[in-house]
């Protein structure tokens, strides 16, 4: 491993500081004094620091990349919306139509849709219209799952901290604080593909529960899944007491299949959450589903209300039209998925020459690390396995040119412009990066 001069980019970062927190606009930014990225530039599947180092780039900004940045299909289309139509008016365009009829091609759950600007404000909204239509309270969430940074989908299970030994389940934490303990009065906590804990928390508080908010595929944790039963389940319950799923699909849709993770499963919900990929990295979002449930979405005391200055701005649509275009008439998902196949078998001769024990969970498109022998069925068997390996593993590929996020709770997302990726360089340089982690962590390399 060659040790990268930073200089450009701690010198940004010491003058960052006095601007904001930690020296950078989002938390999750903020890696260290000495690993902090600053980029300068983006193209394909690569993005350039501010010292000139190149990386081929699996963690596209935490998955809107779908095609590859500055891909010039899309940014085309949203440079002539802007010089033809501008970039926002408060009012409506025909282009609000026009992308909710490509995401109903794509997706046979949706009926009516309406738009965000975040997956943060996309599940607020469909949590908010699941309560004004059931007229209930409390959500239930599974373990593991990310749905945005607002206060009551900032408490977790604190697997971090959990005593396996000593505690028959993880604490429930906050993120941090300033977030009020009145904030989880009415969210209740599952492990995934736990069929017992689903029925005891419908037993316990059924009539009240208004939604349940799942990732079928855990874009924070790995990309574990719920299995087939799980998800049949989850549906005959929600039907049976009432409830509304919610499946949160602001990493998965468009990404994992052209219909999302609904289209894996064959099983649908009621309402659905999108972002990322529904871009190609511009910043746009929707929740959508069912008629019935989003004609809720009105004027009136008995009537949920939904809007924001930059919703279906002309920026975000005119990029999702586009984008959604290009999913559903080309074979880009298509090669998504044989890139990422491709790049997880050379990726495991590396772990198996090292003897590493080592599990792929997930799709092709966004698929999860995990050493250990067995493929974790939830957050609490992620517990199980050698994360501190994978850390290891990851700063050392990140300083051989291949950028990821240093946890294995992160994916690695595929885009379509990793097609041209040497994948005899990438095994190489994951060669030399797992040498030095066993290393590191005083394993014997084989």
């Amino acid at each position: 491993m060659n040790n990268q001069d930073k200089t450009i980019s701690n010198k940004l970062l010491k003058s960052a500081h006095t601007h904001m927190p930690m020296g950078v606009a989002d938390s999750y930014r903020y890696w260290g004094e000495e690993k902090t990225v600053f980029v300068k530039s983006t193209q394909g599947c690569k993005i350039t620091d501010c010292d000139d180092h190149e990386f081929v780039d699996f963690r596209l900004a935490y998955g809107p990349i779908i095609l590859g940045y500055r891909d010039t299909r899309v940014d085309s289309e949203v440079i002539k919306t802007i010089t033809e139509c501008g970039t926002i008016s408060g009012f409506s365009t025909a282009l609000d139509s026009d992308v909710v009829s490509l995401m109903k091609d794509l997706c046979p759950q949706i009926e009516k849709v309406r738009f965000a600007n975040s997956g943060t404000e996309a599940v607020l909204g469909a949590v908010r219209t699941a309560r004004g239509y059931t007229n209930r309270n409390k959500i239930v969430v599974v373990e593991g799952g990310f749905h945005g940074l607002y206060d009551e989908m900032m408490w977790k299970s604190d697997v971090d901290n959990w005593d396996n030994e000593q505690q028959e389940a993880p604490e429930i934490a906050a993120f941090g604080i300033g977030i009020p303990e009145s904030s989880r009065e009415h969210l209740e906590t599952v492990p995934l593909n736990d069929l017992d804990a689903l029925k005891q928390v419908f037993e316990r508080v059924g009539e009240d529960i208004a939604a349940i908010v799942i990732e079928p595929i855990m874009g924070n944790c790995g990309s574990i899944a719920a299995t087939q039963e799980y998800m049949q389940a989850l549906r005959d319950m929600c039907d049976q007491s009432q409830t509304l799923l919610i499946m949160d699909e602001v990493k998965t849709g468009f990404r994992v299949a052209k219909g999302g993770v609904q289209e894996l499963y064959g099983v649908y919900a009621d309402l659905t959450t999108f972002a990322k990929a529904m871009g190609n990295g511009y910043p746009v979002a929707a929740f959508g589903g069912k008629a019935a449930i989003m004609d809720k979405i009105r004027f009136g005391k008995d009537g949920v209300t939904h809007g924001g200055t930059y919703t279906a701005n002309m920026i975000a649509l005119s990029a999702a039209k586009a984008t959604l275009t290009l999913i559903r008439d080309t074979d880009a998902l298509e090669t998504v998925n044989t890139t990422g196949k491709a790049i997880q078998e050379r990726l495991s001769r590396v772990f198996s020459h090292y003897n590493i024990p080592h599990q792929f969970a997930g799709p092709d498109s966004m698929f999860g690390i995990h050493f250990g022998e067995f493929v974790p069925q939830n957050y609490r068997d992620w517990k199980q396995t050698d994360s501190v390996l994978y850390t290891e593993f990851a700063f050392n590929l990140i300083n051989n040119g291949v950028m990821l996020e240093p946890d294995s709770r992160e994916p690695w997302f595929i885009c379509e412009a990793h097609n041209t990726v040497d994948l005899d360089w990438l095994e190489s340089m994951a060669m030399s990066a797992m040498a030095e982690a066993l290393e590191t962590v005083a394993l014997e390399p084989i």
